[in-house]
């Protein structure tokens, strides 16, 4: 019941599992107890106290073992002071029972206060042992971790990263090479975690040096299971960098370390932590497929995810097992959107719907609202392949499920996210249907998505945000009179196209050309102006540069008759031209 208690506190915070902190904070209330059966004291008030505190532990009495505790400090701190020529022994013994209270407190998912009682034993015993003062740092800035991460708490993340850099201090290279590594790694954890909540890639960029200096000192030969921690973080940080980068050579390096990993982390020695690393290769591996032509990387990225179901089973680890399903429906809505037919994008429906069974709204509701977006994108592509609406509308009532946790106030950027969703389907909806509703419903889910969705912050999502705007704004203008609206979808698209480059992202450069194309094409129609249409034909070729017939069959076939029906426009353009 005390643990529930202290689980409840979580709240949804960020999308860590309920299991895991349940899991960590009965292994906190294990160690706290142990260590207070162990641990002795020359002054047999203090010792009495200790043994009060463990009693009261044992029967869940979390508040009278803390107040047993804080009485045996002011036990020590009062004959500290009275007798100085014992100040190292009370001094000692202070620090201990303040890192025993601070077990108690972790156990009620109570970092702050825990984190303020190892600060405190670090300070009393910097003087005499400086060793065991690193440990109770690394202690403080591990609960200010916990903090950032599980409570969305990023001015906790900030001091958990200072304090890495006291406790490197404490712990230099030269004396103590191991602590000093393992300083490292920590500290490029927490970097991952409050870069991914930020904008830019500096924090990302430090998190791999840390991880590449942990690197030096946890070496294969001498720790290999170490060595394989660090090679798993180092790729978590490359992931994070290279997917914010353009290119592909940080996903090819994080891709390549989560493999050294796995070398050392095997099925056989670590199972869960080999399916954990499976997951996690997987999802690089998909990163990458996004940014290449082919299927290679992303029938890779689904093998991975299948192994790592061979362990992350629903039974054993119910959300890892969720979040592998997850992530095995995105590789397989990328692969479905490259192939014909519907069998992928159908299996990726029955991935989401499996996640579901565990990520729900009342236990981990971010991530609930997360697998909502990701089954309303399978469906919305399984809708335009199909006959009908009713796979659209339930694509577009998911994503109105996920906003309902996804809130602007919460997850901006997840928000807005799910916003350009939403108006991607009420497009395919708006193309079925008479009428101008849903696609003026469109066009403000696009203009309500760029008020996040800025291109200082992300770039690339704001692009693919215009480039959908520009196709809602076509298909809008076809149905009304003037031009402002295919004038609006041009601007859309060439805005689009200042992120969407050639060099970056070759495939959605050739996909925003064709929108291009698209407006351009509407424009010179309705102006009958050869000049916009000549535009036009330049911008589908430039799209049949990437869209080729070998690589994407489907996309170049619609590409080309763009490309043909624009030029007999053309000849229409001129023949009136010469007429008059």
């Amino acid at each position: 019941g005390a643990l529930l208690a202290g689980e409840a506190k979580a709240g949804p915070g960020e999308p860590d599992t309920r299991e895991k902190r349940l899991a960590r904070a009965a292994d906190d209330f294990v160690k706290v107890r142990n260590d207070l059966k162990t641990l002795e004291s020359s002054d047999p008030e203090v010792a009495a106290l200790r043994k009060q505190a463990e009693e009261q532990l044992s029967l869940g009495a979390f508040d009278a073992a803390r107040l047993a505790l804080t009485k045996a400090i002011d036990v020590d701190r009062n004959s500290g002071e009275r007798l100085e020529g014992r100040l190292k022994e009370r001094n000692l013994s202070e620090a201990a029972t303040r890192a025993a209270r601070a077990g108690v407190s972790r156990t009620r998912l109570e970092y702050r206060v825990a984190a303020a009682d190892l600060a405190a034993a670090a300070n009393l015993v910097e003087k005499w042992d400086k060793q065991l003062a690193w440990s109770y740092i690394i202690g403080e800035a591990h609960d200010l971790y916990l903090q950032g991460n599980e409570f969305g708490d990023n001015s906790a993340l900030t001091e958990a990263i200072s304090i890495y850099g006291r406790a490197l201090a404490l712990a230099p290279r030269t004396e103590r090479p191991q602590d000093w590594a393992r300083t490292q790694s920590h500290l490029g954890d927490a970097l991952v975690i409050l870069g991914s909540r930020e904008s830019g890639t500096a924090r990302f960029e430090e998190a791999v040096a840390a991880q590449r200096a942990a690197l030096l000192e946890y070496t294969h030969e001498r720790v290999s299971l170490l060595w394989a921690n660090a090679q798993n973080g180092l790729a978590n940080a490359l992931s994070s960098l290279g997917e914010r980068e353009s290119g592909t050579a940080r996903l090819e390096e994080a891709a390549a370390a989560y493999r050294e990993a796995l070398l050392e982390n095997t099925r056989e020695r670590a199972p869960l932590s080999w399916a954990t690393t499976q997951t996690n290769l997987g999802l690089v591996l998909w990163k990458l497929g996004l940014r290449e032509s082919g299927t290679s990387r992303l029938e890779e990225a689904i093998a991975a995810y299948r192994v790592a179901l061979l362990e992350n089973t629903r039974e054993r680890v119910p959300l890892e097992w969720a979040r592998t399903q997850n992530n095995l429906g995105n590789a397989l809505v990328t692969l479905g959107s490259r192939e014909n037919g519907t069998a992928r994008l159908e299996e990726a429906v029955a991935a989401y719907r499996t996640a579901l069974l565990e990520y729900t709204r009342e236990r981990i509701p971010l991530e609930w609202a997360t697998t909502q977006n990701n089954l309303a994108n399978a469906l919305s592509s399984l809708g335009e392949r199909e006959n009908g609406t009713a796979r659209l509308e339930e694509a577009a009532a998911a994503y109105r499920a996920a906003l309902l946790e996804n809130t602007r106030e919460r997850t901006p950027l997840s928000w807005a996210t799910t916003q350009t969703n939403l108006g991607l389907v009420l497009w395919k909806l708006g193309l079925r249907e008479s009428g101008t509703a849903r696609l003026e419903e469109a066009v403000t889910a696009y203009h309500t998505a760029l008020l996040e969705s800025t291109r200082e912050r992300v770039p690339l999502e704001w692009a693919r945000t215009q480039n959908n705007l520009g196709n809602a704004l076509v298909t809008l203008g076809s149905r009304e009179s003037g031009t402002a609206r295919f004038e609006e979808a041009v601007a859309a698209q060439r805005a689009a196209l200042l992120e969407y480059t050639h060099e970056r992202v070759s495939l959605l450069w050739a996909n925003a050309q064709n929108s291009l194309g698209n407006a351009l094409l509407s424009l010179g129609r309705r102006q009958n102006n050869p000049a916009q249409l000549e535009e036009a034909i330049a911008a589908y070729r430039a799209a049949l540069l990437e869209n080729t017939r070998e690589r994407v069959p489907r996309v170049w076939e619609t590409t080309q008759k763009n490309l043909d029906f624009a030029l007999q426009q053309l000849d229409e353009a001129r023949q009136t031209g010469a007429a008059r």
